[in-house]
């Protein structure tokens, strides 16, 4: 429960009117339900005779004693009704009274809506709030944090738990701001007319909420489980989606078939035990509601018919009604703190996302980035994901307008140098300058909006192709888009589509080809025109006449900026400045191409290698 006061705190004080109103009108409801229950005793005591009616008007004031309030608006209750009788007749009398009981229930469901009106921009208000803050907190953590996370689990996480949060927390919202007042009101009014019989009462009721709240907190446990194991299947669904070919080629279907139907039916049996936990709210908490009734029925009985009792009869009838209420907002309180616990398993998944730490830190007083004038310096670079170094001692100075090649076999670091850059990662040891300035010094979308990226695999989104180009440019015009496009060589490709630039793409790009990704790709960096260009394999994946249209594209793009290229095809870095040769994380060869070549080392084997 205090995780579940500590999320109100968190989300709810947007919406402090909503729950004011709230509060109001189910203060409302409540008062005018007893109103309506009053016309209980009366109806018992006179019209049936169990009471003669023998009443008096006594004046009572705000100043007496709660008893003599109390006895006073009795009395008088009494007296009004027998006035009645004896002006109207008891069919008269009774045709009013129902009538009463009529308006009031009529004013206690009214306000019983308007308090439920009120609740629903809270519910409704906190889950886009809650997406909003997950979905931005996505977005701004750092590349890392995903490379420990499956992709199906964190999707997971954004849809099945945020929508069981909306199911099983704030569709109990409601019954958690009303239901506690009517069960204060209706108790302080059984205190009014019986503390003996209201103090029996609360001691029975702990033992039904002990037993009631053990079962919540198994609940709790086995939603986490289940929320877990929805992320591993949405894992392997998005794992299956994507690697369709290579399962097809690898007549792997039968084999991903029967791992997911194992998972699928883990899954089952997980929701089976929180399904038949979660319905065993409404049984455990009617019998427990059930058996106190019994007990209290016994206890009020032999008190009255010993006369030990300051309450008759009809009054005693009237507390049952009154007890008997508390009974469906207890019921629905409990079942309402079953979907606390079974949401909160939930919340506590979509909070690891909420509270991770991003370790990409903004500096605290930013200096504010000057355009770039004169080099790059990697000083002493040493980098780790987990154990092994990855880098070890890099130095590399990349002057304004030169381009630096970064060459060797896979797992070299290549890659990994290059991402320290625009600090996806930060370095363990030493420091990237900026024309002299550490990059830690800079705002992260400082340094970024300096630089472009072509990368290996062209990430696109399943928008137009203007969309697409322009996606880094804010107002970018249909002729700049169109002159970008033209330098990448895309133009002609992409007016030969049906809609021109307007035409969509497909999901990542899969309505074209590989090149025509790369190009596309290619015309979005152009667009931007970053001073800094970083070209990630960006032809490692293309055909020969792929790679030829794509070269001459990044050729354009290269023109006058300063870019480091990360190269497997060493036929597309030959003009470089200066190519540096990475071997298990250190640079063993700098230089250029024929340089390099003279050496006879790891660059010539590299070479050698690619022309066999």
């Amino acid at each position: 429960m205090f995780k579940f006061l500590t999320l109100l705190k968190r989300f709810i004080p947007p919406y402090k009117k909503y729950v004011l109103l709230s509060l109001l009108f189910n203060l409302l409801s409540t008062v005018f339900s007893l109103f309506s229950f009053a016309a209980i005793i009366p109806v018992l005591q006179i019209l049936f005779k169990i009471e003669e009616v023998n009443k008096v008007y006594l004046a009572w004031t705000w100043g007496d004693s709660m008893k003599e309030i109390t006895a006073g608006i009795k009395n008088n209750l009494f007296y009004t009704v027998g006035q009645m009788i004896e002006y109207v007749g008891p069919s008269s009398a009774l045709l009013y009274l129902g009538l009463f009981l009529v308006i009031m229930t009529a004013f206690k469901t009214g306000f019983s809506y308007f308090g439920s009106y009120f609740m629903i921009p809270i519910r409704t208000g906190v889950l886009r709030d809650l997406r909003n803050q997950l979905y931005k907190k996505i977005i701004h953590l750092p590349i890392g944090f995903f490379t420990d996370e499956r992709k199906g689990d964190i999707m997971s996480r954004m849809t099945g738990d945020v929508g069981e949060v909306e199911v099983s927390i704030m569709s109990s919202l409601d019954l958690i701001f009303k239901n506690p007042i009517m069960i204060l009101i209706y108790l302080g009014v059984m205190f009014a007319m019986s503390w003996e019989l209201t103090l029996f009462v609360l001691v029975l009721l702990p033992v039904s909420g002990w037993l009631i709240g053990r079962i919540g907190q198994s609940l709790k446990r086995s939603s986490t489980l289940g929320q877990e194991q929805s992320g591993e299947l949405l894992s392997q669904i998005e794992e299956t989606l994507g690697g369709l070919r290579v399962i097809k080629a690898f007549n792997a279907e039968h084999k991903l078939e029967a791992r997911f139907a194992a998972l699928n039916e883990k899954l089952r049996k997980t929701f089976n035990r929180i399904n038949r936990r979660f319905n065993l709210a409404h049984p455990v908490s009617e019998l427990m509601g059930t058996m106190v009734i019994a007990i209290l029925l016994w206890f009020g009985g032999v008190l009255i018919l010993g006369n030990n009792s300051n309450i008759g009869a009809a009054e005693f009838i009237y507390y049952i009604v009154i007890f008997y209420s508390i009974i469906a907002p207890a019921k629905e309180l409990s079942k309402a703190s079953y979907s606390i616990h079974k949401g909160m398993a939930s919340l506590e998944r979509v909070d690891k996302i909420l509270m991770s730490e991003n370790i990409i830190k903004e500096p605290k007083n930013p200096q504010i980035l000057q355009p770039f004038s004169d080099k790059i310096e990697f000083r002493g670079i040493s980098f780790k994901y987990q154990n092994d170094w990855v880098l070890r001692d890099i130095n590399l100075v990349v002057t304004k307008g030169h381009t630096v090649a970064l060459v060797g076999q896979s797992g070299s670091g290549k890659s990994t140098l290059v991402d320290l850059l625009p600090r996806y990662y930060d370095p363990v040891k030493g420091e990237i300058l900026m024309d002299g300035v550490n990059i830690k010094k800079f705002k992260k979308h400082d340094i970024r909006s300096q630089m472009g990226n072509v990368n290996q695999e062209a990430i696109l989104f399943n928008d137009s192709f203007f969309n697409n180009i322009s996606f880094g440019v804010d107002n970018a015009k249909m002729e700049q888009v169109i002159e970008a496009a033209k330098i990448a060589n895309a133009h002609d490709f992409i007016m030969a589509t049906e809609n021109g630039y307007e035409s969509t793409i497909g999901d990542r790009g899969s309505k074209l080809s590989g090149g025509q990704r790369q190009r596309i790709s290619i015309a979005r960096a152009i667009l931007k025109n970053p001073p800094i260009l970083i070209l990630d394999e960006a032809t490692s994946a293309l055909d020969t006449e792929s790679e030829k249209m794509v070269q001459q594209a990044l050729e354009h793009l290269m023109k006058n900026r300063t870019t480091l290229v990360v190269a497997h095809r060493l036929s597309t870095i030959k003009r470089a400045d200066e190519i540096c040769v990475l071997h298990e994380g250190k640079i063993v060869e700098r230089g250029k191409h024929d340089e390099l070549i003279e050496l006879d080392g790891y660059y010539k084997r590299l070479c050698d290698m690619q022309s066999f």
